[in-house]
């Protein structure tokens, strides 16, 4: 399909919508499933409307132009305007173009945030909490829940374990390229040669799945339960209140031990469970396309070094897109965070739109 008839379809589609939706009142149900459908397709009909309003009028300022009859006053007056908006066209279709590139289904969920530390024993695990703090505060700035579901401490208060749930519209398509290996690169608070360390820590950011996304069978699973212990194995709970939960046939292990209820930790792991089995199988029908994309942003693997943040140096810099920012006090208070996320995202924009051309 050619981009004009695209904009075609969409703007068809969209007047469709608004007639049916404006006499339909007996069907709920279909109702609120085509309002979903209307309020996506409305920024893109609204941009298509802009676009022909602004060809028309270059229309009728191109002719005003060729008009001998035309004042050279007025004529002056049009060649100005036209010029400007022959800059602003270009603009105007490729948000455009943008809009209409295949979305991701997974783009506007919410999102489970993982963060574990890899290379480098305690500095790797301290990190690992100030990336954590570094999330949750990004989260507040753009008005998402942060649920913090899974904490395990280490001895010096860093993270060997945490896991959040992040709630809000669009979570997973802002956080979905922070997937993978963050470097750290500091002298650290138990160095006393002052010499500068590295180590690394993992992030995972998956789609949160509804039950019918994936369907788990009761026979796939494996649930044992255990006392919850703190750190260095104090027990915290004369119950057998955690849970641990075996997905047979992936293989797949969840564990949850921070609620006192065993209910509330069996439902918790059960989300994390969902979340990590509906990811994989996300990836699997990506991977045919992503093979194809030779300056791809990211996989999302976990295995992927994919940021440093150089503190001596005052700096993070996001190797995917070479992309280096001098203020990483910002960055890991959220508050400049999004100066990489966006650039990732028009970045993996800019590549797909390359594949349409």
């Amino acid at each position: 399909m050619s981009y004009q008839q695209n904009l075609e379809r969409v703007a068809t589609r969209y007047l469709e919508l608004r007639d049916t939706l404006s006499g339909m009142v007996d069907d709920p149900e279909k109702f609120q499933k085509l309002s979903r459908e209307y309020a996506e397709l409305t920024p893109v009909a609204e941009a298509i409307e802009e676009l022909r309003l602004r060809q028309a009028e270059a229309g009728d300022l191109a002719g005003m132009i060729a008009d001998p009859s035309t004042e050279p006053e007025m004529r002056a007056m049009a060649e100005e305007e036209f010029a400007a908006l022959k800059e602003r066209l270009p603009g105007l279709e490729r948000d455009i173009m943008i809009q209409l590139l295949p979305k991701d289904a997974a783009d506007e969920r919410s999102a489970i945030l993982e963060i574990r530390p890899a290379a480098g024993g305690d500095e790797a695990a301290l990190f690992a909490s100030e990336l954590f703090q570094m999330y949750q505060r990004y989260a507040q700035i753009h008005g998402w829940r942060f649920e913090v579901m899974e904490i395990s401490e280490s001895d010096l208060g860093g993270f060997r374990d945490a896991v959040a749930e992040i709630n809000g519209r669009g979570v997973f398509a802002k956080l979905k390229f922070e997937s993978g290996v963050h470097r750290v690169q500091r002298v650290p608070k138990t160095e006393t040669q002052g010499r500068i360390h590295t180590s690394t820590v993992t992030v995972a950011v998956l789609p949160e799945a509804e039950e019918v996304d994936i369907d788990i069978q009761e026979k796939d699973l494996r649930i044992d339960v255990f006392r919850s212990s703190g750190p260095g194995g104090q027990s915290v709970n004369t119950t057998d209140s955690a849970v641990r939960i075996t997905h047979i046939p992936t293989g797949t292990v969840v564990s949850q031990q921070d609620e006192k209820s065993q209910h509330k930790n069996k439902a918790k792991a059960m989300k994390i469970l969902r979340a990590r089995l509906y990811e994989a199988e996300r990836v699997k029908l990506h991977e045919a396309r992503a093979a194809t994309r030779k300056g791809q942003v990211g996989t999302g693997d976990r295995s992927e070094r994919i940021r440093t943040y150089n503190f001596p140096q005052g700096r993070v810099t996001d190797h995917r897109i070479n992309l280096t920012l001098y203020k990483i006090d910002k960055v890991m208070t959220g508050e400049a965070l999004d100066e990489v996320v966006d650039a990732l995202i028009a970045q993996d924009q800019a590549e797909r739109l390359a594949e349409l051309s």
